[in-house]
């Protein structure tokens, strides 16, 4: 077990007020006026100013994290093994690619090595480039070959600090969304100092580098902050299609760099469909942010050798669908309000059984079956009937895809965010719904509007589109607490935003009768700056004391553990054992797997469950000839799973595996009427005995206080 000890000594699309470039300064025929000279200066000198505070805080946090991982590790001081185990389980799976790429003789060899992998899954080979989402340790690999850095920084430095410069991107993109939608950079200064002091619930690159999220966020934040900008009124020709682009090639790198991206897109084009079918966003551009969706995830299929797991996927079916349901009816924005209610049901009916049908034909052609495992995961976890499937129970026993603690409520209100977030969520919600109902029963219409002028509740697009995003992520991360981070990322930008909002203020103190423009700009400043000072005061000496505690990384038993694999066992030797633990010894050793932790396909799926009988209550002439169906030569076994106290009963592993073979469990609790008991011991505890039955198959030829490492006979 790894232990962190302390070191020892060595529609309504109205403009708002907070944004007067867009407001005042637009002639009735819709052309734009200069500003005056002194306004554009102010202008200029505040972009100047609030660009420098963005770059800043980007460059703050990129060390701040930076340090935090030196300090909670001693990265510099420990050994190679050490570092390379430090990155746990699919962390350590993604970086030995890098390794693999920077030692390869040439290029053209690693890629070849990639292509045609025989190491990741022994008896198989597989293309790396397209079962996995590895582009970017490729990039960085030829990138770290080609600059003369090679005598100044380490190949692990240089990839872990393209790591913690993302972060730097991804502040910057939050503070941009956030200066963007409320007119002020103020805003952005508070969402990023809101993304540091919630750092426990906003991110967690500092212990899990490589992992894909970490790579993918901070270009999802550049889309959303390209989309905010891009739902700006009165934007010029030129600048929509520069805005486009970058939205394509920030959805381009985050499709390319994470396997769940097409999920999270969807989500995504929920928001939008829903927004476009309530008339609160213009059509055109979400037509092209439709495209840009597809177009974006079928390159980035191209790139992976035409993975058909892309094809299928629920995000380009729904996409086409919402296109062809929109030709269809053309209508649909016409009407009263029970002509279009009753049109946009059908809308909604139409697209839905579209997307099925499509999905449906799409998976059939294709014989696609990689993401089975996560529609029965889904099927169980919001209750549509208990499964005994192996693979779905793996999922919902984890606590990372269980529902959202409630104690991370009470850290984000420490910093008031939650508080903030809520109260502004609460607002824009019942804006929304009447701007919605307006926009559904008609009554947008110019002499309405121009009657209750002073009374009309609005809601720019990008405000819109900012609110339902941040309500359907919300619903992710509650129901997934691993989906958190891309929730509470933009809790901060949405809370910021509407702290710092004229808009916002304006509609309270409207329905408050309080509202001047005088009193509207006064609570548009002095909430932000309170909210700051009381952040730094309360939490600037806890990120000072973090920064100065120092630990050290400790895990001597799997340091042994893989020094020994390399110095007693050769090259060629294939490994079974548990997922996370092998990603860790073809990082550390290059032997070659029989299974990884990379769990999007069915084969690999089916085999970890043949693999993990090791585990179960299985007869050792089963389980050897099993593991020597995959090619096995040693299997290491380990106590923290084979004893596994860390859940309870029913969701320890040897559990699943005990209710998937047809056996009661161990200990005392209840069974299911038709388990039956096991005619064999369970096989992790019964092998070392060293019983003759066990010894004629497997002979121990390792061992520690952790780790059991058996040879597998080579007879039939």
């Amino acid at each position: 077990m790894t232990t962190i000890r302390q070191r020892r000594v060595g529609k309504g699309t109205e403009a708002a007020e907070d944004q007067p470039s867009e407001e005042t300064n637009v002639k009735p025929d819709g052309k734009i006026l200069p500003d005056p000279p002194g306004g554009t200066l102010w202008n200029i000198l505040s972009i100047i100013i609030g660009g420098i505070v963005a770059i800043s805080l980007g460059l703050l946090t990129s060390v701040y994290v930076a340090t935090l991982h030196e300090n909670d590790l001693w990265f510099s001081n420990i050994k190679e093994v050490e570092r390379e185990i430090s990155f746990r389980t699919e962390c350590g799976l993604y970086y030995s690619y890098y390794k693999q790429m920077i030692q390869a003789a040439s290029i053209q060899q690693g890629l070849h090595g990639l292509v045609y992998d025989n190491k990741t899954e022994s008896v198989r080979t597989i293309n790396i480039l397209e079962r996995m989402n590895v582009y970017q340790e490729v990039f960085l690999s030829i990138l770290y070959r080609i600059l003369p850095i090679q005598q100044y920084l380490e190949p692990v430095y240089f990839y872990i600090y393209t790591l913690f410069g993302l972060q730097a991107v991804y502040v910057i993109a939050l503070y941009v969304t956030s200066w963007l939608l409320s007119g002020t950079w103020l805003s952005g200064l508070l969402a990023a100092c809101w993304y540091i002091t919630n750092r426990v619930d906003t991110t967690r690159v500092e212990f899990t580098i490589p992992l894909r999220e970490n790579w993918a966020l901070p270009f999802f934040a550049v889309q959303i902050a390209a989309i905010t900008y891009l739902l700006r009124t009165h934007l010029q020709p030129a600048q929509e299609r520069l805005t486009l682009v970058v939205v394509f090639i920030a959805t381009f790198l985050f499709s390319l760099t994470w396997q769940f991206n097409q999920f999270m897109m969807l989500i995504q084009a929920l928001a939008l469909f829903i927004l476009d079918c309530l008339d609160m966003l213009p059509t055109a551009k979400v037509t092209w942010l439709y495209i840009i969706q597809i177009s974006g995830l079928l390159l980035v299929c191209v790139l992976q050798f035409f993975n058909s797991m892309i094809l299928g996927s629920l995000l380009i079916s729904f996409n086409v669908s919402v296109l062809i349901a929109r030709t269809v009816q053309k209508n649909l924005k016409k009407g009263g309000f029970l002509n279009r209610l009753g049109k946009l049901i059908l809308h909604v009916l139409l697209v839905l059984c579209l997307t099925l049908l499509i999905n449906k034909f799409i998976k059939k052609i294709l014989n696609l079956e990689s993401d089975e495992h996560i529609f029965k995961f889904l099927k169980a976890k919001f209750g549509f009937g208990a499964t005994r499937d192996f693979d779905a129970n793996l999922y919902l026993c984890e606590e990372a895809f269980g529902l959202l603690p409630l104690n991370t409520f009470s850290r984000l209100s420490s910093t008031l965010l939650f508080y903030v977030y809520g109260f502004v969520l609460f607002l824009l919600t019942v804006a929304a719904v009447i701007v919605a109902f307006r926009n559904l029963s008609g009554s947008n219409q110019v002499q309405l509007k121009e009657k209750m002028e002073e009374h009309t509740v609005t809601l720019r697009p990008d405000a819109a589109y900012s609110l339902v995003h941040t309500v359907l992520f919300g619903c992710l991360a509650l129901s997934t607490m691993r989906m958190k981070y891309l929730w509470t990322s933009h809790m901060c930008v949405f809370a910021s935003f509407g702290l710092c909002s004229a808009e916002v203020w304006k509609l309270l103190l409207k329905c408050l009768h309080l509202y001047t423009s005088q009193r509207t700009q006064v609570i548009k400043y002095s909430m932000p700056i309170i909210t700051l000072l009381y952040i730094s005061f309360k939490f600037w000496p806890g990120i000072m004391d973090e920064l100065s505690e120092l630990r050290e990384f400790y895990d001597p038993d799997t340091v042994e553990l893989m020094n020994w694999i390399k110095s007693n066992t050769p090259s060629t030797a294939v490994f079974a054992g548990s997922m996370q633990l092998l990603a860790g010894v073809k990082l550390c050793t290059g032997r070659t797997l029989t299974n990884h932790p990379h769990y999007e396909d069915k084969n690999l799926r089916e085999r970890t469950k043949q693999i993990y009988q090791i585990y179960a209550k299985r007869s050792p002439g089963d389980v050897h000839g099993i593991l020597r169906s995959f090619g096995t030569d040693y299997v290491i076994l380990e106590d923290s799973i084979c004893y596994e106290r860390r859940h309870s009963r029913g969701c320890r592993l040897r559990d699943l595996l005990d209710v998937a073979n047809g056996h009661i469990m161990d200990g005392l609790g209840e069974n299911e009427p038709d388990l039956k008991p096991s005619v064999y011991p369970r096989f992790c505890e019964e092998i070392k005995k060293n019983l003759p039955s066990y010894t004629m198959h497997f002979t121990r030829v390792f061992q520690n206080k952790t780790f059991h490492v058996y040879k597998l006979a080579k007879h039939k």
